[in-house]
């Protein structure tokens, strides 16, 4: 029987071979240890692959990923790996990215049913309700979406900060930062959502200056 995957097998050998052209020791110093300072907490869309929008190589960046960047404090996955990611790696950052055009996203304001992972959105829903005014004062579907994203990829820092292991590192002294972005797909920017904490008292202030950055754009046109 022929190798369905064949295809990806092959691009593998290829890519291989050329990243030991450019380093011969690039493989067996991967082998040997894993340090990165980055902890991403991404969306599984397939178009947002984590290392290669930051232009960083394999080894970089550990990374969580899930439909619509969901920090949820009922999933051992999600929170197992950033236990890891600040306990056992010491990332010095945790970088929440969301996407504009998210499926997940567009599923919750279009209120449309998906199957199973309905019940995953309603984390979004619940950012989608508690926004529901800077929401609705927006025109277009496509601002609409935009403002989500963002907002929901804010929410989720506040997550990430409320969960022990964040608390706890900050308690004692590690370096540690949560971090907001969101990425275009139109044209491969990341915007950076001014949503930076470093200590557990500046998560609320840092918050409130971030909402009203956003209710600022929302009263402006698209660029």
């Amino acid at each position: 029987m022929t190798n369905p995957l064949q295809d990806l097998i092959d691009g593998n050998r290829r890519w291989t071979a050329a990243m030991h052209q450019q380093d011969p020791n690039f493989f067996k110093d991967l082998a040997e240890q894993q340090s990165p300072k980055y902890l991403w907490v991404g969306c599984s869309d397939s178009r947002v692959p984590a290392t290669q929008i930051v232009d960083l190589p394999p080894g970089e960046i550990f990374v969580q990923r899930n439909v619509a960047n969901v920090v949820s404090h009922t999933d051992l996955n999600c929170l197992s790996t950033i236990q890891f990611a600040v306990d056992v790696l010491k990332v010095e950052h945790i970088i929440v990215v969301g996407h504009y055009g998210c499926g997940g996203i567009q599923a919750v304001l279009d209120q449309r049913r998906l199957g199973l992972v309905d019940n995953w959105l309603r984390h979004v829903g619940d950012v989608a309700q508690k926004h529901d005014i800077m929401l609705s004062a927006l025109g277009s579907m496509k601002l609409r979406n935009m403002r989500l994203c963002e907002l929901n990829a804010i929410e989720q820092v506040v997550n990430v900060c409320h969960t022990t292991m964040v608390m706890d590192a900050w308690e004692r002294g590690q370096k540690l930062s949560v971090h907001a972005w969101c990425y275009s797909l139109e044209d491969g920017h990341m915007n950076d959502l001014d949503m930076h904490i470093d200590a557990r008292d500046a998560l609320w202030p840092t918050y409130a200056k971030a909402l009203d950055r956003l209710v600022d754009l929302a009263e402006k046109p698209l660029e």
